[in-house]
């Protein structure tokens, strides 16, 4: 049986911590699912289209990683796909706190399991949040967001 993840977000925008998170999450599934999410809390940084399409070919090298936008309950993408569990990276003890309210829910309305991944200490100050703020306001965002062309080392 093939073990597939779900890794949800509204990668708004997918960040070198979001890539960095698939990469360290690909030794443990035979599958990641990058799931995009409509957030109608959030401000949009391009399409989900377009953000799916982003991933696309920042993994274009990677068959294990497909990418897909969705609307829904995360669980629901799950069942879709097949995956039995979900990829979650944490930065700080904030974000733990929030994943693991979302994990228990989770797995009691699906029994799905989620596996956290922290992040790397030198990313753990990156979100997508912080990427869209730099960007309103003038300042090269480059470094903070992978290259979509795959022959690149960021």
């Amino acid at each position: 049986m093939m073990a597939t993840a779900v890794f949800p977000g509204s990668f708004n925008p997918f960040t070198i911590g979001h890539k960095s998170i698939v990469e360290r999450a690909l030794p443990l599934f035979d599958r990641i699912i990058v799931g995009v999410g409509y957030n109608e809390h959030k401000s949009d940084a391009g399409s989900v289209e377009e953000r799916v399409e982003a991933i696309r070919r920042i993994f274009a090298s990677e068959p294990r990683v497909e990418a897909v936008a969705y609307t829904g309950l995360t669980v629901d993408l799950a069942r879709r796909t097949g995956a039995s569990f979900m990829v979650r990276g944490v930065r700080n003890v904030t974000d733990f706190d929030y994943e693991r309210t979302l994990a228990d829910v989770n797995r009691r309305i699906s029994g799905i399991e989620t596996v956290f991944i922290p992040s790397l200490p030198e990313l753990a100050d990156i979100s997508s949040s912080m990427v869209r703020e730099l960007s309103h306001n003038g300042v090269d965002t480059t470094p903070f967001i992978p290259s979509t062309d795959n022959n690149s080392e960021k």
